[in-house]
């Protein structure tokens, strides 16, 4: 079993930072990509960032340039650092793993329950 818990949304200014965490129940090495996606109302989830196993990152074009995914393995967690945010960055926010192919993880993929970030003057 895997759990995956998100914290740091809340509500901004636009033009405010908010930063995200994802804390793993286990290794997050034993994971071969990590990212974030988010859910805004009435749309479909979308991805924002991700991290593979080997360092590289990929950001959705409308984030890129203003949020940074990173991570610490000495506290199995993952981050999204988000500067300059937007209205239409409003939605709920959601952890996702997937599983490595050389672990027992293999072919699966763990999602956390969400953190809300809302973008409003």
């Amino acid at each position: 079993q895997v759990d995956l818990v998100e914290s740091g949304g809340g509500s901004v200014q636009p033009g405010g930072s908010l930063r995200l965490s994802c804390a793993a129940s286990r290794d997050i090495f034993d994971f071969s990509n990590m990212g974030w996606h988010r859910q805004a109302p009435g749309k479909q989830r979308e991805l924002v960032a991700d991290l593979k196993d080997g360092g590289s990152t990929n950001y959705a074009p409308s984030v890129k340039g203003r949020f940074t995914i990173s991570r610490d393995k000495s506290k199995n967690t993952l981050y999204l650092q988000m500067n300059g945010l937007k209205p239409e960055d409003t939605a709920v926010y959601y952890c996702n793993a997937r599983g490595s192919y050389y672990t027992e993880l293999r072919g699966r993929e763990y999602w956390g329950q969400g953190t809300q970030v809302t973008v409003s003057s």
